[in-house]
């Protein structure tokens, strides 16, 4: 794989189809969308199958210079992998999902689907700081359009308040950008990475991030965009939205915030936890009042979204590694419950939860296949978010034992509310005849979830399949952070910073112990 520009060309099929879809027929549309992303499903299986998980931290580089300091550069680690996967696994089911329930319009809905592909696909593999910025903000314009265009009732408010909300955090980000450059010299990640920035700057630096990055996961209280985004969008928009937009705010953490800005990222270490705790505790309990389906999904995804920020604001191995595993695993199980809502909101045409009831008598496979992705949500041993979750906690219990026991009750609640959900619709007396005449899954819809089930279960039996690649970047990135770290309980201050070298000193005298 030496020199073939596979990420390139990752990004150039879902392009062509894009442009083929605005001239074809509807049904013409559907196909070209369907099979650019499986085309891309097929490369992306290549990409992981040559990815050398103990070669060179930065693999299948590119690099063209544009203009200036402009360049197409492109490169992956483990933990860019992991989620372009996750993209290219997701797209073809979100254009499955649309197959029937988008009829006008066609040609221009799927030639979004396959722009939005090239723009995450291009997030995750940018080398390049601008580059970065150029396709993080692109991809909300094809979102805006699949909310505004084919979204709900409300559509318009929605998409305007999704739109305004990403777009005024990430303007600081940019201004904080230009910054960086001027300092370094550079627009290379990989270098900017391994800078060291003034600690005194490196707080206003976080910070212009964070405005971006938080609103993006989203973090409380920025996330009133995300309930409203996904009652209006259309089941494969909330789909692709919860599988892989919101991963974008935990992967500029990643890539960004903690490695170059070690040190504002321990001082400020509080914030994020605080943000963290509230938003696990208080949107569990709103998710617990829902009366809409979508809603109550929607909220789940932000307290989950809140293990992810303090797993990796835990600075350490486990909390970095249980971050990741519950945005994979979050990535999958969000899609698929939303893609539940979707299977019966086309049958009854609603979403108002007291509109079912019974559903296990008349639709056993739905009630079965929901039942797993209910129970995978909840983070059940041997699914997807359990080895996530678990991570993460065992992660902030070593930094903070507090911390880790307010989310801990967010995995309670979780519980309360999924299985409150389940009950709901799959059990009880069929009071609603519409309901109790619904068929059970097509083959489409099971050919759109059997494959998620097969992953969530694949995740949570043998996580270390994802872990693998990633373990490397993360122990990279862990001794980044160490010198800063903050210490745990012990320290009174809790974002306290380590005294400067001191993560040396210990590194050096464990590795005189092991002599």
């Amino acid at each position: 794989m030496d020199g073939f520009p596979i990420l390139s060309l990752m990004m150039a099929v879902p392009m062509a189809g894009a442009i083929a879809c605005l001239f074809a027929g509807a049904n013409g549309a559907r196909w070209i969308a369907l099979i650019a992303t499986l085309v891309d499903l097929v490369l992306g299986i290549v990409l992981w199958a040559n990815f050398d998980q103990g070669g060179l931290q930065w693999q299948f580089q590119e690099y063209h210079p544009i203009f200036g300091r402009f360049a197409w550069a492109l490169g992956i680690d483990g933990i860019a992998l992991m989620l372009i996967a996750l993209t290219v696994f997701l797209m073809p089911i979100c254009i499955g999902a649309s197959w029937q329930a988008i009829t006008k319009r066609v040609g221009e809905y799927m030639a979004a689907f396959l722009f939005m592909e090239v723009l995450m696909i291009g997030v995750f593999a940018a080398q390049d700081l601008y580059l970065f910025y150029v396709m993080f903000e692109a991809g909300l314009i094809p979102m805006y359009l699949i909310i505004g265009i084919w979204g709900g009732a409300d559509r318009i408010y929605a998409s305007y308040k999704f739109f305004l909300y990403t777009l005024l955090g990430s303007v600081l980000m940019l201004i904080a950008m230009m910054w960086m450059v001027h300092e370094a010299g550079t627009t290379e990640i990989p270098a900017l990475m391994a800078y060291d920035f003034d600690p005194q700057v490196q707080t206003w630096l976080f910070l212009a991030f964070f405005a971006s990055f938080a609103v993006k996961m989203p973090m409380w209280p920025v996330h009133t965009w995300l309930p409203d985004a996904h009652v209006q969008a259309p089941t494969a928009g909330s789909v692709i939205l919860a599988g892989v937009l919101l991963k974008m705010g935990g992967y500029g953490f990643i890539r960004f915030s903690l490695p170059m800005f070690p040190e504002a990222s321990a001082q400020l270490a509080w914030l994020v936890w605080g943000l963290s705790m509230v938003a696990v505790v208080y949107t569990s309990l709103v998710a617990l009042v829902q009366s809409d389906m979508k809603k109550l999904i929607a909220y789940s995804s932000v307290a989950h979204m809140a293990i992810v920020t303090v797993g990796l604001f835990a600075f350490n191995q486990a909390g970095i590694e249980g971050a990741m595993m519950v945005m994979l695993g979050h990535g999958l199980v969000s899609g698929a419950l939303f893609l539940c809502v979707g299977v019966i909101y086309d049958r009854l045409h609603t979403r108002e939860i007291n509109r079912y009831g019974g559903l296990s008598i008349n639709m056993p496979k739905y009630a079965v296949l929901f039942l797993l992705f209910t129970m995978a949500s909840v983070g059940l041993p041997g699914t997807s978010n359990f080895v996530g979750e678990f991570l993460s906690l065992m992660g902030i219990y070593q930094a903070s034992s507090w911390v880790a026991l307010v989310c801990t009750t967010g995995i309670i609640l979780g519980a309360a509310y999924m299985l409150y959900l389940y009950r709901r619709i799959a059990y009880g007396e069929q009071v609603n005849a519409d309901a109790a005449a619904m068929p059970d899954l097509s083959a489409r819809e099971i050919a759109l979830l059997a494959p998620i089930a097969a992953a969530v279960l694949w995740m949570g039996v043998y996580p270390e399949s994802f872990l693998a690649p990633m373990r490397s970047d993360i122990r990279a990135l862990e001794a980044r952070l160490a010198p800063a770290a903050p210490a745990g309980d012990s320290q009174i201050k809790m974002g306290a910073p380590k005294p400067a070298g001191e993560g040396h000193h210990e590194e050096a005298a464990a590795h005189g112990e092991a002599h």
